[in-house]
């Protein structure tokens, strides 16, 4: 008797289980598709191979966003994390961002039990080796001869068929990667996990552009080997504040571990210095491209020479363990050099490496071939997230994860795909930079990217985008109500203080020069005097004795929202001027040949790319001011003969 080809049917298949693959399958879930994840290995779900935080300046604000949205990975570090901390403390609430170290293994451990017991969803350990298309027609141009195809299943390393309406990359470093530790190289995934190795071949012969890039990760120690009265000590915050919008605040005030501060100095700059031939990176051996703002101990003392020591953290990898993780110091070295180089940093004299730093370069894709949507332009169904799509982080692969499965699904249930856009959303900023731009680099998201940042505020994130979350099946009637009660809060607060008259009486003029500000000449209302730096909404309680109580997080909207609200309107007004052009849209089946006056480069970037709006156009590397002012006439005449 022949052998029986296994053959499922699903709505939606998902590869890979890192922090994309997570949201991309839970949100599919979620919003009632029958879903597979495939995953190398069920022990990698949600792993974290490099350092076991969540958060960080820009990337909290991530989290913040896709908590709001309805994913997974705020709820998931409020419960695993050992110490959190908000940064930016000292500068003003658009660049506050929050940290968390997690527990490595209850992070993911915790996660998997949510992909587990999550209704409509499989979990599958096995290799994903081929996709399925069929060809959907023919499109064709003088420059650009590709077929739209559109995907129908995926089949396995063991003949398995998987037949669905849509695919989601989420491959991560996986793709024929190798790891590499100087002269030693193993083709293997991160921490030693299988690589998938036939999945790229496959890509290509659909078409897709792919490239190769590379990151790479520090050594663990043995924290008994290591000296930490040579090292600063590192707190967490006294009042933890959680990730999640629905994680009650009082859940999260835990003891905290400490984490440990100290740097290189010139002799570990020497020891590196006189190795670079042996660095894989320097020696050519590795053919991708790392990343810029995450570089190697080698690229920092190459880089920037005249910096006598850098930072280095000295983090726990969780409660039960004693592995440290090393940041700052990832490398690509050999052990040798390695074990020498770290023994030169205060507290690291005696240090025993249990896992070495090691390199690791993949595959993954120029994400311009990508819609806003993370869909593929010439596939469809076919959609793409994380660090597969040449960006960096947990954070930022979490984020395209769940945009990429709310639209999978929205797509296959007959609904209009969502897109965020640069002023809704630092998530909306991270897509546009992937598919508008020419990122030669893996991509990490930063506050300086955003320029609407004091409009995106990790603060307000449930107010931006739950409504995007609720319409989209998967933030709950009960949350949706919750927000939009928090917002006439706020808004019903900053009425009435801007109402509230206080007069010049001596009682004001007392407690003004009590609390060091400046008398007043005439009277003026609660909101101006809260415009005063050294005055708070806290400190005005005194002079607003009929107030009623509301909770902290109203609280703190209302005074961000009175102090910074020239600033803000300034912003509102040029996000109003930036939506004026993304609502521009182009028509998918404009021919860019018959707008004569294009100069030929916008004309190459303009048919490469295939913009959705005349804004995403304007962000094209290549495309001009100019340009675009003949793309507006062009859209007007031709939208007037439609």
């Amino acid at each position: 008797m022949g052998a029986m080809q296994i053959r499922e049917k699903a709505d939606v298949c998902v590869i890979g289980a890192g922090h994309a693959g997570c949201e991309a399958a839970l949100a599919c879930a979620r919003m009632g598709l029958e879903t597979v994840i495939f995953t190398v290995s069920v022990d990698s779900i949600a792993l974290m191979p490099c350092n076991p935080n969540v958060g960080g300046s820009s990337k909290g604000h991530l989290v913040r966003e896709v908590d709001a949205l309805g994913g997974e990975m705020g709820k998931n570090i409020d419960k695993t994390f050992i110490q959190s901390k908000m940064l930016n403390i000292s500068k003003g609430p658009a660049v506050h961002s929050l940290r968390a170290q997690a527990d490595k293994a209850e992070y993911s451990r915790s996660m998997r039990k949510v992909l587990e017991n999550q209704n409509h969803l499989t979990i599958k350990q096995t290799e994903v080796c081929e996709l399925l298309a069929e060809d959907m027609e023919i499109k064709r141009d003088n420059e650009n001869k590709t077929a739209k195809k559109r995907i129908t299943g995926i089949k396995t390393f063991t003949g398995a068929v998987y037949e669905c309406k849509a695919v989601i990359l989420c491959t991560g470093t996986y793709l024929k990667a190798r790891c590499l530790c100087g002269e030693a190289i193993t083709h293997t995934g991160p921490n030693g996990l299988q690589a998938a190795n036939y999945l790229t071949d496959s890509l290509k012969e659909l078409g897709i552009e792919m490239r190769r890039f590379k990151t790479g990760t520090p050594a663990r120690m043995d924290k008994r080997s290591l000296d930490f009265s040579k090292m600063e000590e590192q707190f967490g915050d006294e009042k933890v504040i959680p990730f999640s919008f629905s994680t009650n605040p009082e859940d999260v005030q835990i003891d905290q571990v400490s984490c440990w501060l100290t740097y290189t100095n010139e002799k570990t700059h020497e020891i590196i210095r006189g190795n670079l031939d042996r660095s894989p990176i320097y020696a050519g051996v590795i053919e991708g491209t790392g990343p810029r703002y995450c570089p190697s101990i080698e690229d920092k003392v190459v880089k920037f020479a005249d910096k006598e020591r850098h930072q280095v953290f000295i983090e726990p990898e969780g409660m039960h363990t004693n592995e440290m993780y090393v940041g700052g110091m990832s490398s690509s070295l050999p052990e040798d050099v390695q074990l020498a180089m770290y023994r030169t940093v205060p507290g690291l004299e005696n240090c025993k490496i249990v896992r070495n730093a090691y390199a690791i370069e993949y595959d993954c894709i120029n994400p311009r071939q990508l819609f806003p949507t993370l869909e593929f332009k010439e596939i469809k169904g076919l959609f793409s997230a994380g660090q597969f799509n040449g960006s960096s982080g947990y954070e930022e692969a979490a984020a395209q994860g769940l945009i990429a499965g709310m639209n999978a699904a929205l797509s296959i249930l007959g609904k209009e795909q969502i897109t965020i856009d640069r002023s809704e959303a630092y998530i909306g900023v991270l897509i546009d930079d992937l598919v508008t731009k020419d990122n030669f680099e893996p991509y990490r998201m930063m506050t300086s990217r955003a320029e609407y940042r004091l409009l995106l505020r990790q603060d307000n994130a449930d107010l931006r985008l739950r409504e995007k979350g609720y319409m989209a099946g998967l933030v709950s009637e009960e949350t949706y109500q919750a927000t939009l009660k928090k917002k006439a809060m706020i808004d019903a607060e900053i009425k009435r203080l801007k109402n509230l008259s206080v007069g010049a009486s001596k009682n004001v003029q007392d407690f003004l020069i009590s609390n060091g500000s400046s008398t007043l000449k005439t009277g003026t209302n609660m909101a101006e005097l809260m415009c005063r730096p050294e005055l708070s909404y806290d400190i005005l309680a005194e002079l607003d004795v009929d107030r009623k109580p509301l909770p902290d997080d109203v609280i703190e909207q209302v005074e961000i929202e009175i102090k910074y609200e020239g600033y803000i309107v300034r912003q509102l007004h040029q996000v109003r001027q930036f939506k004026k052009m993304e609502k521009k849209r182009i028509p998918e089946e404009l021919d860019y040949h018959d707008i004569k006056s294009l100069r030929l480069e916008a004309r190459q970037k303009l048919i490469s790319y295939k913009p959705v709006s005349v804004g995403q156009a304007s962000r094209i590397s290549g495309v001009s001011p100019a340009d675009i002012s003949v793309l507006l006439v062009y859209l007007e005449q031709y939208n007037n003969k439609k």
